[in-house]
């Protein structure tokens, strides 16, 4: 592959407290991209304490020392800016994007958040209404909000991948003000985050700036958790009934699947791809158009650091019992096994992923995002450069053999999702 869209240039080294420096020079338009990734999320909690990495994602916008209160998103629009962060199980994400002479207003900013943020009780209180409120909104009461939740507490049942990102109320709300301030001094340190500047700079003008505002924030002293990928493999399917407040069945298949980009991913990757991306995918083709059994399918792994999991799933007609819907979704896999992909299949996949990849580089945040994601997982900021080399280095046996190795019934949780006015006998619960 030639060196063009699909190669970034960029230029990294680290303070002398730890802090990593990515710097991306895009002059094409007078924007710039400020982001911090902090190498923590939820999976970095204690068992008895969990959504900590999501409500620091909202309770470092209440403000700092130099900050305040509430103030936060008023200087970023004031200059014409926008700003955001989100929360996985394995990183969290801050980020601003400003036009290109207000450098140091986002610089200023992500360091105040770093070094003095305002973590005391009437933030806490504040932000605890804000999380609930969220819990309520996007998982207890929408439809197959919970679906991710209840698929992972039975697919993990050591590492703590177990639990939601968004945690427990409970936790929430038993921390004490020396809990969050803990959790701040030992995550929100240089040597565990990555910064990154991508747009129109002028790199020793960034690299003077980045110094004042962050050269002098001490490193960390409190030894950070790293929870060991110790997840047992299934010894067999694990099968359940979840009742919602829902009109259409669905059927829910986890499988567990290598970490992201390791490994088989990228042929786990590349047959989920085949089974549900686009209109003619398989699961799309068959069930919804041609046995018109199912109104939305997908098949999607999770990018997780450890060891992860695709997510496969099929929501049925109201008079789709869910045996019909879960035989169909396995008659495509074991399509896969006894057939393999065609020529026309696999140019056709490979095709479409260099298409979602120059997408996803379309933008300066997304650039920012990727560099720093491959840094935080692996220390190898080059490897967004190679992401397409990846898939190109994938047969199409290696995708047939992805779907025997990790795609069958002893790997997987399976789950009705039933409405609760259609109850029936639960299916008994196999434990491992």
């Amino acid at each position: 592959m030639s060196k063009n869209h699909l190669s970034i240039d960029f230029e990294e080294y680290d303070l002398d407290n730890g802090l990593h420096v990515i710097l991306h020079k895009d002059n094409t338009s007078p924007l710039v991209s400020i982001s911090v990734m902090y190498h923590v999320g939820s999976k970095n909690e204690s068992p008895d304490r969990t959504g900590f990495a999501h409500f620091f994602e909202h309770l470092l916008f209440e403000g700092s020392e130099n900050i305040a209160r509430g103030q936060f998103f008023n200087i970023v629009q004031n200059a014409g800016g926008t700003l955001n962060a989100n929360t996985s199980y394995d990183r969290t994400f801050y980020y601003e994007v400003f036009p290109s002479h207000q450098l140091e207003t986002g610089l200023w900013l992500e360091s105040e958040r770093m070094l003095h943020a305002t973590v005391d009780e009437t933030g806490i209180e504040t932000q605890r209404s804000v999380v609930k409120e969220e819990r309520r909104q996007r998982y207890d009461n929408r439809p197959y909000g919970r679906i991710v939740e209840e698929s992972m507490q039975r697919a993990y049942t050591v590492h703590p991948y177990r639990w939601p990102v968004i945690g427990s109320m409970d936790h929430i709300d038993a921390a004490s003000e020396e809990d969050y301030r803990n959790f701040y001094a030992r995550y929100y340190v240089p040597q565990n985050a990555a910064l990154c500047i991508a747009g129109d700079i002028d790199t020793d003008n960034a690299k003077g700036l980045i110094q004042k505002y962050f050269g002098t924030i001490p490193k960390g002293e409190l030894p950070i958790n790293r929870p060991e990928p110790n997840e047992p493999p299934m010894a067999h399917e694990l099968r359940d009934i979840v009742y919602d407040n829902i009109q259409l069945p669905a059927v829910i298949h986890l499988y567990h699947i290598p970490a992201f980009a390791k490994g088989d991913y990228f042929a786990v990757k590349l047959l989920s791809d085949l089974l549900s991306t686009g209109q003619s995918s398989r699961l799309n083709k068959v069930l919804v158009d041609e046995k018109r059994i199912a109104v939305q399918v997908g098949s999607f792994p999770l990018e997780l650091e450890h060891p992860g999991v695709v997510l496969q799933f099929a929501i049925g007609n109201p008079d789709t019992e869910p045996e019909v819907l879960e035989s169909a979704m396995d008659e495509e896999i074991d399509l896969i096994l006894k057939e393999g992909l065609t020529d026309e299949d696999f140019e056709k996949l490979i095709n479409q992923t260099e298409t979602k990849l120059v997408n996803e580089q379309s933008t300066l945040l997304s650039i920012a995002e990727g560099l720093s994601t491959y840094y935080t997982y692996f220390g190898d900021t080059s490897m967004f450069n190679k992401q397409m080399d990846f898939y190109r280095s994938v047969k199409k046996e290696d995708i047939r053999q992805a779907a025997l190795k990790y795609f069958n019934k002893d790997n997987r949780v399976a789950l009705f999702w039933l409405p609760e006015a259609h109850k029936i006998e639960k299916v008994e619960y196999r434990k491992r």
